[in-house]
């Protein structure tokens, strides 16, 4: 009896030793993993601050392009009015003004120069900014 409970023992032991030698891996690999979220955190944080500061260049580019539109059109408008010396010159300014300008002045559209078939996917309306998971404490 005293053998068989001495065996015991020893293989209670070397399960102890074992689940130690997990133990002691798995703190390593979480230890390896809160680094690697750690880093992606601020990872996440510096491309939050990108688009955001990237955003507010749009912005600023779109209102002086709405800007400098405005202008051309009223530039445009006031050649429209002055007297011509020729018919010609008049419709050779229309043709211009209809083909080239005409989707680029309308009120509210961009200029047909920017390429926008990824609008959707590039919209600053469709991004989100929640931030408050960066304001989360963590244990």
């Amino acid at each position: 009896d005293c053998i068989r409970i001495v065996q015991c023992f020893e293989a209670t032991r070397q399960r102890c030793c074992r689940l130690e030698q997990d133990r002691r891996r798995a703190r390593e690999e979480l230890a390896r993993v809160e680094a690697e979220r750690a880093a992606l955190e601020v990872k996440l944080k510096h491309a939050r601050n990108q688009v955001e500061v990237e955003m507010n260049k749009r912005h600023r580019v779109e209102a002086e392009l709405e800007k400098q539109e405005r202008k051309l059109q009223l530039v445009l408008e006031a050649l429209m009015r002055e007297p011509w010396g020729s018919g010609e010159q008049c419709s050779i300014l229309s043709a211009l003004v209809g083909r080239r300008f005409g989707a680029a002045l309308a009120p509210g559209r961009r200029s047909s120069g920017v390429d926008e078939s990824c609008q959707s996917l590039l919209s600053h309306s469709d991004i989100s900014y929640d931030r408050t998971e960066d304001d989360v404490v963590r244990h």
